[in-house]
């Protein structure tokens, strides 16, 4: 039983769960180009992937299961064998006195149960997920990477030592295995580290470096070299800086890898970045981002002109931000063009420049460019100096909207620093519409989340009085927050997932009189403050007491 995107698209209208312009669109290009519906939508962040899942199963009348956030009893898994598996798209998930949980793509397949059911003896229950929900359980059948690396290790590295034809030498495999594993554990980062040991592996998950395994010091140079290979570089350099890119294909996705080496006492350090938009949702909804926050936010960038400026340091997520409101308003009735550095995610029917210092390809040249090539929206990628932010002001003056980054630590320093890089008051006060600070925290794991209560004289023995009495009160009272206990699902961090902690400030008449007097960032932050604004710790304590993050994570975002 499949539903089809014809069914799909009214059920969706009748729900009203996106606008009706949009979800015609995709209907259109879903026929068009022969996709499903749902992935449609979801590609295009009007609808995520697990809320599409709950849709289609309650319309199919099954019970939905994501698998990306429930547990996966291996012994129940290891009934079916993974080609099997991967060819029905079915995965059993769990098992009890009723019988074995099957997550199934298509739960009305009576044949794939009637098998299983022979095989176990004992009845399916089957439960409806999405492809992508799928995709992502079926990585559980991958070996752990501390054995399948032994075994690449212990069958080859003589060979590799002896030399062999590059197709047959193990660090092939080495490679792939890493950037495999990083990709099904959603890694930001690859780090490959020369030590006095060996050659230390490590990722960065949700915005923290976990230690993987370490490899023999032997073949540091063959993995360092098959990067290089990969990525055009000089095999033979090795004294310098060299940065590059390549490409790979897991499972269906084709994705970008950007790699950086430099030499360090020990060798060459490798640090590669993984592009893939699958591990990324854009909808300002996904970014953790308040109803208050985002009416906010929404009322500025809408406006045909002006600045919208986004800062915090690297890694906060400020082009995540910029790309979730490029994506809103991407229309066909108008001309978005982009100078980035570097292009992280392809967008549809944008305009994308990378940035290139060699062939004098610089943000300001960029952005020149681009207003002769009749621009409604521009997004800057970071305004780094003077010439940058000079043409985009002008560019906000003269009816564009301008979308951008700055390296500050909170909404209110981004003023003064503008005004430091020669802006002038009155054109900053007139052009800017609002901004924004935002840190990235770890989200508490869903399914080991447990609750308890304290009260304020407890926080003050883990953190400083004056915090605690200023966002939890002076006054004595029980207060209830959360954390992860640790389960298979985290890893045993008690932390599952990231979201974002907002400064968000609108420029009003106000603070524009306070531009213009060439104020100092307290003066500002005191101002907008008075006018309602929540700075990021406030907006993180109010997380804390939702259960979404701790108490840790907020200050060690908001303290970096």
């Amino acid at each position: 039983m499949k539903i089809s995107n014809q069914q799909l698209k009214l059920l969706v209208q009748d729900l009203d769960l996106i606008p009706v312009e949009k979800l015609e669109d995709a209907y259109q290009e879903a026929e068009r180009e022969k996709k499903p519906l749902a992935s449609v939508l979801v590609g295009k962040d009007l609808i995520s992937d697990s809320n599409i899942g709950r849709v289609i199963a309650d319309y199919m009348e099954f019970e939905f299961v994501d698998l990306e956030q429930t547990p996966i009893d291996e012994e129940a898994m290891a009934i079916i064998p993974e080609l099997m598996a991967k060819k029905q798209k079915v995965i059993p998930f769990g098992r009890n006195q009723d019988g074995v949980k099957v997550a199934m793509v298509n739960p009305g397949n009576l044949n794939i149960i009637n098998l299983i059911e022979k095989k176990i003896g004992q009845d399916v229950l089957p439960y409806y997920t999405t492809e992508q929900s799928l995709e992502s359980a079926l990585t559980k059948y991958q070996k752990g990477i501390q054995a399948e690396f032994s075994q690449i290790i212990k069958e080859n590295i003589n060979e590799a030592k002896a030399g062999a034809r590059a197709e047959d030498l193990p660090v092939v495999k080495i490679v792939d295995t890493i950037v495999q594993y990083a990709y099904e554990n959603k890694a930001s980062d690859i780090h490959i580290e020369p030590t006095d040991e060996g050659t230390l592996i490590r990722f960065r998950l949700d915005g923290i470096l976990h230690d993987i395994i370490t490899l023999p010091k032997d073949i540091h140079d063959l993995v360092v070299t098959r990067i290089k290979i990969l990525s055009k570089l000089r095999t033979d350099e090795h004294r310098s800086a060299q940065d590059g890119k390549f490409q790979m294909k897991i499972e269906n996705e084709r994705f970008d890898l950007r790699v950086s080496i430099i030499p360090i006492v020990e060798g060459e350090k490798v640090v590669i970045r993984l592009l893939s938009s699958k591990s990324r949702q854009f909808g300002l909804e996904d970014l953790g981002m308040s109803t208050a926050d985002m009416i906010k936010l929404k009322k500025e960038y809408t406006k045909p002109w002006g600045m919208v400026v986004v800062t915090g340091p690297t890694g906060a997520g400020k082009t995540t931000t910029l790309y979730s409101i490029i994506k809103i308003l991407n229309r066909r009735e108008v001309n978005i063009s982009t100078v980035e550095d570097p292009v992280e995610y392809d967008l549809d029917g944008i305009n994308q420049i990378q940035v290139n210092p060699k062939a004098n390809l610089t943000f300001a040249n960029g952005l020149r460019s681009i207003l002769r090539q009749d621009p409604d929206i521009i997004m800057v990628g970071e305004i780094r100096d003077q010439e940058t932010a000079d043409l985009a002001i002008s560019a906000a003056m003269t009816g564009h909207l301008v979308l951008t980054t700055l390296h500050t630590n909170d909404a209110p320093t981004a003023l003064p620093r503008l005004l430091k890089m020669g802006g002038e008051p009155f054109l900053l006060a007139s052009t800017i519409n609002i901004v924004m600070a935002q840190r990235l925290v770890r989200k508490i794991c869903k399914h080991c989340i447990v609750s308890e209560t304290t009260n304020p004289t407890e926080l003050k023995k883990k953190f400083s009085a004056s915090l605690v009495d200023q966002y939890f009160g002076t006054e004595e009272k029980t207060i209830r927050i959360y954390h992860g206990k640790g389960c298979s699902v985290c890893g045993n961090t008690g932390y599952h997932g990231r979201l974002g902690i907002f400064e968000v400030m609108p420029i009003t008449e106000t603070l524009r009189e306070l531009i213009m007097q060439r104020v100092d960032a307290d003066q500002i932050r005191d101002q907008a403050k008075k006018e309602g604004m929540k700075t990021m710790i406030e907006d993180g304590i109010s997380k804390v007491l939702a259960g979404l993050t701790t108490i840790e994570e907020v200050l060690r975002a908001t303290r970096e």
